[in-house]
């Protein structure tokens, strides 16, 4: 694994914009019944998922960067890690929200609402307790051999 400075702290922003816009998409859809409120869903999920492409395209990230870190709101919390296993435990979020947004296109609403909420579960852990279980998951693949070898 390539050690590196990694900066935890854009993690805790995106995560709680995730949450945030979960709970928020859960109380407009299941509470309020709101129709079109699990599209909050599918836009949190390109958000993710842009994110996993290039780290320049995660909308969280840049917030981080461009308003919370400069006005001091945020402190940088940096530290040496790989950032891959982050990487993924945000493509495999992303993942469960396209399965919740198709979910939620077929009907599927119960199926639909429980994608959403292990992913925020998952996202809570890491958050409050620095438990990353799409890490932990990346860090099991990858001891048996299910990852592609990176050069």
């Amino acid at each position: 694994m390539a050690v590196q400075a990694f900066d935890r702290s854009v993690l805790k922003v995106g995560q709680a914009f995730i949450i945030g816009l979960n709970v928020i998409a859960f109380a407009l859809g299941f509470v309020l019944q709101l129709r079109y409120a699990w599209l909050l869903v599918p836009l949190v999920a390109v958000i993710m998922l842009a994110g996993v492409v290039n780290p320049s395209y995660n909308l969280f990230r840049q917030f981080y960067l461009r308003v919370l870190k400069p006005a001091g709101v945020v402190k940088p919390n940096v530290v040496q890690e790989d950032a891959t296993p982050h990487q993924f435990a945000q493509g495999v979020g992303g993942a469960f929200l396209l399965a919740a947004t198709a979910s939620f296109v077929f009907g599927a609403i119960t199926v639909g609402g429980c994608c959403p909420g292990s992913s925020s579960s998952w996202r809570f852990l890491n958050f409050a307790f620095d438990i990353c279980v799409g890490c932990q998951m990346y860090f099991q693949l990858d001891r048996m051999h299910m990852l592609p070898r990176r050069g």
